[in-house]
């Protein structure tokens, strides 16, 4: 049977970020992709110059009543990213609760995104619509370090930290919790990421069952656009074929992951010239040229079950 999935994200009409970052991956994988733009952007807003519209809450409601009103509202994933509005936000959670009333086993995979690095780059009044309206909803959630602290009011400092900090996030709601970037120390040295996992399973006999990770990820010295929205896309593939092994899933999304950053800063450098640091259009991803890797990754990095 079709998978469908209902991606609400900005897009741009040059280059890969949002939905953009999100449908190809996952239309290779075998999904159904109904996009909705929460924004029409010419190209994403690390470039010099950008222009375009944004989507109003009013105007979500309608592409939804539209949907709705076909009776086409039958999803079994639903992906959010960036949102800067409050009201649009609130929307998105309505029209969650509303899709899962269709279909109980809907899925819904968010990405928090607020901020990183300790400063926030949305209104924080998204931060209480977030915590007490969204979260409640979602069942995978990929908060990176910064914005896991924010949802739970908790500083993470160390592995054990950051293991409370997804116990808190689970009680909230997700089943599925991944840290999807961290400044924790990793065991491999500070040229590496840590990314952390955390995933609650009901096995046959009806019992509880945890499974943590943790994966030590080669830094790459460049800025890259959209890949929050291609892990966050990624994951949900992968969740999907492994449904009760987020190691697996994990390590399949990591190594997608590296692919695409390996073949893109492989080619800006190229295309830059020696000496010279790539432009922002020439590290847009190469996410058409690793469709060979999105549809098999070989596995670059092994997550480590704590």
């Amino acid at each position: 049977m079709d998978c469908r999935v209902l991606s609400i994200q900005s897009h741009v009409v040059r280059g890969y970020v949002g939905n953009k970052s999100a449908t190809f991956p996952l239309q290779v994988l075998g999904f159904e992709v109904d996009s909705i733009n929460s924004v029409q952007f010419s190209n994403h807003t690390g470039y010099g110059h950008w222009k375009g519209q944004v989507l109003t809450a009013d105007e979500l409601h309608v592409l939804y009543e539209g949907i709705k009103l076909n009776k086409v509202n039958h999803y079994d994933y639903v992906l959010t990213g960036y949102s800067r509005d409050v009201s649009f936000l609130e929307m998105v959670a309505d029209i969650v609760q509303e899709l899962k009333s269709v279909n109980p086993r809907l899925v819904y995979v968010c990405d928090p995104v607020m901020g990183d690095n300790g400063s926030m780059y949305v209104p924080e009044a998204l931060l209480p619509v977030y915590r007490d309206k969204v979260v409640p909803v979602c069942d995978i959630i990929t908060p990176n370090q910064f914005e896991a602290e924010l949802l739970t009011g908790r500083k993470i400092s160390t592995e054990k930290d950051a293991v409370e900090a997804m116990d808190l996030l689970h009680a909230m709601g997700p089943d599925t919790v991944v840290i999807t970037s961290s400044d924790l120390l990793s065991s491999l040295g500070d040229q590496y990421l840590v990314v952390l996992g955390s995933q609650n399973t009901v096995t046959a006999d009806g019992s509880e069952e945890k499974q943590r990770i943790r994966l030590d990820i080669p830094k790459v010295d460049a800025v890259f656009v959209g890949t929050g929205d291609l892990f966050a896309a990624m994951l949900l593939a992968w969740t999907h074929r492994h449904p009760n092994d987020l190691k697996k899933a994990c390590e399949k999304t990591v190594s997608v992951m590296q692919h695409v950053i390996k073949r893109t800063i492989t080619y800006a450098t190229e295309v830059a010239g020696p000496d010279r640091r790539p432009s922002p259009a020439q590290l847009e991803l190469r996410m058409v040229q690793s469709k060979a890797d999105i549809e098999d990754p070989a596995v670059t990095v092994n997550a480590v079950v704590l």
